[in-house]
């Protein structure tokens, strides 16, 4: 690959989308290949079906390399929040005397926070949300600060070793790539969609899904809980095919055309056409049933939110973003009012990209190239 440029493989509940990216002006990106394929996807921790996985994934990887015209020796493989389990640790270390903290002192606090191994994942990331110094100052980075004490709340990234498995299986024709490296989802997301000033001081993630969503409560530099549960706005579809009597597919179109802020009459009639049929009812009942669908994913909402006890963060926006957030028009200003708490789509800052079906890929995109950036210069450190 050239120099500036990462492969990544964005791995959704409903498609597999691969890139070749670098970074651009101004934050932004240059794009310079895209695959998408769609599969069966994965519900409750598990592909629904694990052929149709590694064929999309065989195919999205085969098309970026056909179409880059030089060798991907290192594929960035995003990990889904239902594939991904976070580890928080509180550690201290203490000092003789007070000295300016080295990059020495911090890695030794992050490596004598790493939990034990635990059968049937593998830790792919750690990292701090916060440092805190002797004198209860708390920083992100205490590299040259006077202390005679470290404290870290620190965070380790388990990733499926089922999942890890199955994408190293599918790709083990690849010759050429020579490192798969796994990056969290919930953390690139983080990172990436929410302003640092907010993480500051706690704030709420919700990627919404197609068949899968995530929930996540964002600190400093890293993630404090993150809990995932299937459903999204295919489960949305299929409460209208079953209450409705319509074909999943026409249940889909209708999401699209229903605007739940907007005011209609009585004799207002939402229609689609599919497969030579047109299937109409009152707008009324089509926001009816939508609003009874969006009612349990709000409930599963709020059961994350009792299931993190550190803090109370029911108060806090929820900042949404995924394939999902839109997919009905007015579904944040309802979701809004049910959860009685500000919700606020986020979207990367990027001309034709600035949608939330795009946040997960981008943030994804920013996890690689900094990934990349820090081992070329870890490489010329050590030269």
């Amino acid at each position: 690959m050239l120099n500036k440029s990462v492969a990544v493989v964005d791995v959704r509940s409903s498609d597999i989308t691969a890139v070749v990216a670098e970074r651009g002006v101004n934050n932004t990106f240059v794009i310079k290949s895209k695959f998408s394929c769609e599969y069966d996807g994965y519900a409750e921790g598990q592909f629904l079906d694990e052929r149709s996985f590694c064929d999309a994934l065989r195919s999205v990887v085969k098309s970026t390399i056909a179409a880059g015209g030089h060798a991907v020796k290192t594929l960035y493989i995003s990990v889904p929040g239902e594939f991904t389990y976070v580890v928080v640790a509180d550690n201290t270390i203490s000092f003789q005397y007070a000295r300016k903290v080295g990059s020495a002192d911090v890695s030794a606090l992050k490596e004598a926070s790493v939990p034990k191994s635990r059968k049937g994942w593998r830790r792919v990331r750690s990292g701090c949300m916060y440092y805190v110094l002797s004198d209860m100052r708390r920083v992100v980075d205490p590299v040259g600060m006077l202390s005679d004490s470290l404290r870290g709340r620190l965070c380790h990234y388990m990733c499926s070793a089922a999942f890890a498995d199955l994408c190293e299986k599918a790709l083990e024709r690849f010759g050429a790539i020579s490192r798969i490296c796994y990056i969290p989802s919930v953390y690139a997301e983080a990172i990436y969609l929410i302003e640092p000033e907010l993480r500051d001081e706690y704030a709420v993630l919700f990627d919404f899904g197609s068949i899968s969503s995530t929930y996540s409560v964002v600190c400093g530099n890293g993630v404090a809980f993150s809990e995932s549960f299937s459903l999204g706005s295919g489960h949305i579809a299929l409460y209208l095919t079953e209450t409705l009597g319509i074909p999943y597919e026409a249940a889909v179109d209708m999401l699209g055309k229903v605007n739940l802020n907007s005011r209609d009459n009585p004799a207002s009639v939402i229609e689609v056409a599919y497969d030579g049929k047109t299937y109409g009812y009152p707008a009324s009942e089509v926001k009816d049933r939508l609003r009874e669908a969006l009612d349990g994913i709000c409930e599963a909402i709020e059961e994350c939110g009792k299931s993190f006890t550190e803090r109370i963060t029911d108060y806090k926006p929820l900042h949404i973003t995924g394939e999902s957030a839109r997919c009905v028009r007015g579904v944040a200003d309802y979701m809004s009012g049910r959860l009685a708490r500000k919700v606020s789509v986020v979207s990367p800052h990027i001309p034709f990209y600035d949608k939330p079906q795009f946040g997960p890929l981008f943030s994804l995109i920013d996890a690689a190239i900094r990934e990349k950036e820090k081992s070329s210069l870890l490489l010329k450190l050590f030269r």
